[in-house]
């Protein structure tokens, strides 16, 4: 049974990226797709660790906190990374409470500047 690879164009769709992410990301060998010439293949493996990448993006993470996550995978195995992953997610989770009540008090001094700035004209036009 063959495996189903995604040419690079392909890739860039399923996951809506910019051919110049995948190529990044290739770069800072996140990926190694399989080479044949000038083009580029994608096997399961990196379908996975794309689907890897863009989710820790989504959460925060930074580039260099998924590739650590990848390589502990390829080299340890799943438990030690689950493991780091759970440290990190602990982490992550208190800064990402951090900027959502920060977000909040912001929401909160902009409603009532604009309060203030209705009332202002409200009276002015009275």
């Amino acid at each position: 049974m063959s495996e189903t690879k995604l040419s690079f164009k392909q890739m860039c769709a399923k996951f809506d990226v910019t051919p110049r992410t995948l190529r990044y990301y290739e770069y800072i060998e996140l990926l190694s797709p399989e080479k044949d010439g000038r083009n580029r293949f994608y096997g399961p493996r990196e379908v996975a660790r794309m689907t890897l990448i863009l989710r820790g993006r989504r959460f925060g993470f930074s580039l260099e906190e998924i590739r650590q996550w990848l390589e502990i995978y390829e080299t340890r195995g799943s438990r030690p990374q689950l493991e780091i992953f759970i440290e990190n997610a602990d982490r992550q989770l208190l800064e990402l409470e951090r900027q959502r009540a920060e977000l909040g008090e912001t929401i909160g001094d902009l409603k009532a500047l604009r309060e203030e700035a209705a009332r202002l004209l409200s009276e002015d036009g009275a």
